[in-house]
């Protein structure tokens, strides 16, 4: 089987999409903070992969439809769970006698379990989180699109990002900390989080743009129609009938008339 440009782009772009959701579960369990306003602010540091699923997430939408990005997203869901039952089995199994002895300089049982398991809440928690957040991301940005065509990209990506996020972080936060901390403990976290998030949803939106752009004119991919709810994975290509003005390379490389 040949894989032509277009389909290793959008194997590109859901593997890195999986890639940031895995690795900032993985990392999640650690809590970082700003100091601002005279105040410290709490983060987990696994907000720092998911701008690029905010991105990954609009692109997948604009280009390929909102049934496409769902089974990604359930896709995504699922490979997460698969992550941590392999690391929950890992630590299910005996250690080697050698890695207690007191000159062992490799992961010790404590270490592992530091960093792999003392985080399953937060990780579980970002599980569902997410599934909720990322379904309301997808229907928003759909609805936005429906309303305006394919005219401000920038509304259906904000916006849906703005909707999600709230959403997402208020879930998670209760979720994790729910029973931990006072409720005035709760809110600086969901603002300060929130505040990360939407920054990060309003400052790539340059990001969003370049790569519309770069998916238009290099692979000759046109956004998935207003109208459809899933695009071919190639999407509707310049070589589609109804756009004559430029070919298509077999490869997927735009040739200019």
């Amino acid at each position: 089987m040949k894989l032509d440009a277009r389909l290793n782009l959008f194997i590109t772009l859901v593997a890195v999409f999986m890639t940031c959701l895995v690795v900032g579960d993985l990392v999640g369990g650690k809590v970082t903070s700003l100091h601002a306003f005279g105040r410290e602010w709490p983060f987990s540091v696994g907000q720092l992969a998911f701008p690029v699923t905010f991105i990954l997430t609009d692109i997948l939408n604009e280009f390929y439809g909102r049934k496409v990005v769902r089974r990604i997203t359930f896709l995504a869901f699922f490979m997460v769970a698969l992550t941590f039952a392999i690391v929950y089995v890992s630590d299910a199994m005996p250690w080697w006698s050698v890695t207690a002895a007191p000159d062992w300089t490799g992961v010790t049982p404590r270490e592992f379990d530091v960093v792999f398991t003392q985080a399953t809440r937060i990780q579980l928690s970002s599980m569902v989180a997410f599934l909720l957040a990322n379904m309301i991301d997808i229907s928003i940005f759909f609805l936005l699109k429906r309303l305006t065509g394919n005219r401000m990209l920038w509304l259906r990506a904000t916006g849906s990002t703005a909707v999600s996020q709230l959403v997402d972080t208020a879930v998670i936060s209760a979720l994790v900390w729910g029973d931990k901390v006072t409720f005035e403990a709760y809110v600086t976290i969901v603002v300060t989080s929130y505040l990360i998030k939407l920054g990060a949803a309003i400052g790539v939106t340059p990001v969003i743009y370049a790569l519309h752009a770069l998916i238009e004119k290099r692979y000759g991919i046109l956004p998935a129609s207003p109208e459809v709810d899933s695009a071919d994975i190639g999407g509707p290509g310049r070589d589609d009938p109804k756009v004559p003005e430029a070919r298509v390379h077999r490869d997927g490389a735009a040739d200019p008339d």
